[in-house]
C-alpha cells in the first residue's frame, strides 16, 4: 500500500502562492508517476499536473501552465506543487494521486492512491 498526505493548503488573496506538499510512504517502490487533481463544489474532479516519479518529465492541464509548477524531491519522499499568481477559479479542495504506470494520466480513475485533501481558497 502507499499512503499520501497533503499539507500547505490555506486561504491567499489573488496574484498570491501557494506550496502543497504531499508526503508518501509505504510501497514507494511501486511509484512511477503522480499527479495533483482539485476539486471544486459543485464540480468533478479534474487533472492539474503530473510528474514521473524517476525522471523530468511533466504535465500540466492548460489553464494552470506558467502559473504551477509540479515537483517532486525522491529523497523526502515528497511530491510538491508550487502555485503562484493564483486566481479565485483556483478555488477547490486539492488531492495528490499516485500510481504505478510510467504514463502521466490525466484521468483520475487512472490512480490507485490518494490523499484526503487540502483545501485552497483564492480570495478576489
Amino acid at each position: 500500500q502507499v499512503q499520501l498526505v497533503e499539507s500547505g493548503g490555506g486561504l491567499v488573496q489573488a496574484g498570491g502562492s501557494l506550496r502543497l506538499s504531499c508526503a508518501v510512504s509505504g510501497r514507494t517502490f511501486s511509484i512511477d508517476s503522480m499527479g495533483w487533481f482539485r476539486q471544486a463544489p459543485g464540480k468533478e474532479r479534474e487533472f492539474v499536473a503530473a510528474i514521473s516519479w524517476r525522471d523530468d518529465i511533466t504535465r500540466y492541464t492548460n489553464s494552470v501552465k506558467g502559473r504551477f509548477t509540479i515537483s517532486r524531491d525522491n529523497t523526502k519522499n515528497t511530491l510538491y506543487l508550487q502555485m503562484n499568481s493564483l486566481k479565485p477559479e483556483d478555488t477547490a479542495v486539492y488531492y495528490c494521486a499516485a500510481r504505478d504506470g510510467p504514463r502521466l494520466q490525466v484521468m483520475a480513475g487512472s490512480y490507485g492512491y490518494w490523499g484526503q485533501g487540502t483545501q485552497v481558497t483564492v480570495s478576489s
